[in-house]
C-alpha cells in the first residue's frame, strides 16, 4: 500500500516558517502589539466564518443558476472576499481605532496579521496536522489505512506524486502563499490607514483587491504555472498600488 509522499509535509512547514518569521521580524524592527494581532484574528476569523455561512445558505441556489460558468463562479467568490475579508478588515480596524487599540504605525502589522492567520494557521498549521495524520495513519497499516489510502487516491491523487513532480507542486504552492501575503498585507494596510486617517479613498482602493479570488475557478483552464504567475503579478500590482498611493 502506497503512502503519501512525505515531501509534501515540507510545504506547510515552510509556510508556517515564513509566516511566523514575517511577524517576528516586524515585531523586532517596528513593534507588533498583541492587540493588533488579536484584531487581525477577529477580522480574518470573522470573514472566514461569514463566508462559510454565506456559502452554506447560497451555494445550492447559485450552482443551479450559474450552470457551471466559471465567470459567475469567479464573481461569486471574489465578491465574497471583497465584502467579508476587505470590508471586515476595515470595520475591525475602525473598531480598533475607536477603542484606541490601533495607531497609525500599526497598519503594516495589521496586514501581516491577516496574512499570518491565513497562511501560518489556516493553510499552514491545519494542513501540516492533516498531512501528518494521513502519513502516520497509512504507515500503521490495517483496514483504516487501506480505506484512507483508497479515499486519498481518488480525492487527492497528487499526494502520491513522484518526488520531482511533488517538488514542482510545492514550489508553485509557495509562490501562491507569497501572493497571499502580499494581497492581505496590501488591503490590511490600506484598511488600517483609512481607519486611522479617516480618508475613505484608501478603503475604496483596498476593496477591488479582494477580487483576486475571482481568479480561483480559472485554474481549471490554465496550467498551474500560468495561473500562479498571473496571481503573483496581480498581488505585486496590489503592493505597488499601495506603496504609490500611501507614500508621504
Amino acid at each position: 500500500m502506497q503512502n503519501i509522499d512525505p515531501i509534501f509535509i515540507i510545504d506547510p512547514v515552510i509556510v508556517i516558517g515564513f509566516s511566523v518569521a514575517s511577524v517576528l521580524y516586524w515585531r523586532w524592527r517596528h513593534g507588533f502589539p498583541r492587540f493588533v494581532l488579536g484584531l487581525s484574528l477577529l477580522a480574518y476569523g470573522g470573514a472566514i466564518g461569514a463566508k462559510a455561512a454565506f456559502q452554506f445558505l447560497t451555494a445550492p441556489g447559485f450552482l443551479a443558476i450559474s450552470q457551471g460558468s466559471i465567470w459567475l463562479l469567479g464573481l461569486y467568490l471574489g465578491l465574497q472576499t471583497v465584502v467579508f475579508e476587505v470590508g471586515g478588515a476595515f470595520l475591525v480596524a475602525r473598531l480598533g481605532v475607536a477603542r484606541r487599540m490601533m495607531k497609525k504605525r500599526d497598519g503594516v502589522a495589521y496586514g501581516l496579521g491577516l496574512a499570518f492567520w491565513e497562511n501560518g494557521v489556516l493553510l499552514g498549521a491545519v494542513s501540516l496536522l492533516t498531512l501528518l495524520f494521513y502519513y502516520f495513519t497509512i504507515s500503521q497499516g490495517g483496514a483504516a489505512a487501506e480505506s484512507l489510502s483508497s479515499l486519498l487516491t481518488t480525492s487527492q491523487p497528487q499526494l502520491f506524486s513522484p518526488p520531482a513532480e511533488a517538488l514542482s507542486m510545492i514550489g508553485w504552492g509557495m509562490l501562491e502563499r507569497v501572493s497571499s501575503l502580499m494581497v492581505h498585507l496590501s488591503w490590511g494596510y490600506l484598511c488600517a490607514k483609512s481607519a486611522t486617517s479617516r480618508m475613505n479613498r484608501y478603503f475604496f482602493l483596498a476593496l477591488p483587491m479582494g477580487l483576486i479570488d475571482f481568479m480561483v475557478p480559472f485554474v481549471r483552464i490554465m496550467t498551474v504555472p500560468i495561473f500562479e504567475i498571473v496571481v503573483f503579478m496581480l498581488a505585486a500590482f496590489c503592493i505597488l498600488a499601495t506603496v504609490y498611493t500611501t507614500r508621504d
